[in-house]
């Protein structure tokens, strides 16, 4: 995820990140003003139209979809942000939820033993939940003084859910928890899998592929059209402004497509691997 400071407006005008939008736009912008050109070629020295064309009157058609447009977009990065924000919110659920269970197993357990192996499991968890949502191999994790197996072909965040309560019913067997601390800990490794469920909901349901190939359709077609009824009014002016808006629409598209998938590498996903290092930092302190 990008770090910036949001009050400095120079370095958001004047600098252009890898992540910006403009530098993926560029061949395309390229292509859109080669084909204005060319329109406005044909229009005022070739096919010499007038002012009086009928082709004039394809402008009123871009002011009327312009409204529509606006709102399919507004939709569009609505949608994708709600997607991104549930995503952080998960993650702050998972941090509270970490740091709940270890506060609780810190003041039961006597064992140091005990809460060494809590310590290493619990931080494991967020750990293999991130690279479990970007798709990354997990297949052993290993740890100072415990090894966990992880089997590759299964789930594996379910399986350190199942140590963890494995480890807690154990506990409950040997008399070192009661029956009610028991059922306070189970409460807290619910939430794990909970959040666990829930980002897969959002890392495995895309946005509709008919919705998402419906507004690529829509501003192609749009900025297609645009040269035509522009050539009369602005000339070979109409270059840089229909550069412009195509920039502006495929811009909100593409920033929709990168944060509706919050899990993964892209440089405005969530640090889910820097927030699973917060959480074994806090962890190591409370056990």
């Amino acid at each position: 995820m990008v770090q910036y400071n949001p009050k400095d407006w120079l370095i958001f005008i004047f600098r252009f990140h890898k992540s910006d939008t403009f530098r993926k736009l560029i061949p395309l912008m390229i292509v859109i003003g080669l084909y204005t050109f060319i329109v406005c070629y044909l229009e005022i020295e070739y096919w010499k139209l007038s002012e009086d064309s009928h082709v004039k009157n394809i402008s009123i058609m871009h002011s009327m979809l312009g409204f529509v447009i606006s709102l399919l977009l507004a939709y569009r990065t609505n949608t994708a942000y709600d997607r991104w924000w549930e995503g952080r919110k998960l993650w702050g659920s998972l941090v509270n939820s970490s740091r709940n269970l270890a506060i609780k197993l810190s003041a039961i357990l006597k064992n140091q033993n005990d809460k060494d192996y809590f310590k290493k499991v619990i931080s494991g968890y967020a750990s293999i939940l991130s690279k479990h949502l970007a798709n990354e191999d997990v297949g052993k994790m290993l740890f100072e003084g415990l090894n966990l197996e992880i089997d590759h072909s299964k789930h594996k965040p379910n399986q350190i859910a199942k140590m963890l309560f494995q480890k807690v019913n154990d506990l409950y067997k040997q008399n070192e928890i009661t029956g009610d601390q028991l059922i306070i800990l189970n409460n807290e490794i619910q939430t794990f899998t909970d959040v666990c469920g829930a980002c897969e909901r959002i890392k495995n349901t895309p946005i509709p592929y008919s919705y998402s190939a419906f507004i690529k359709k829509f501003i192609f077609f749009y900025v297609m059209t645009l040269p035509f009824g522009y050539a009369f009014s602005l000339g070979f002016y109409s270059i840089p402004v229909v550069i412009f808006i195509f920039y502006v629409l495929a811009s909100l598209e593409l920033i929709a497509e990168e944060i509706e998938d919050p899990f993964g590498g892209d440089a405005n996903d969530l640090p889910t691997q820097k927030i699973a290092s917060n959480i074994k930092k806090h962890i190591e302190e409370i056990l």
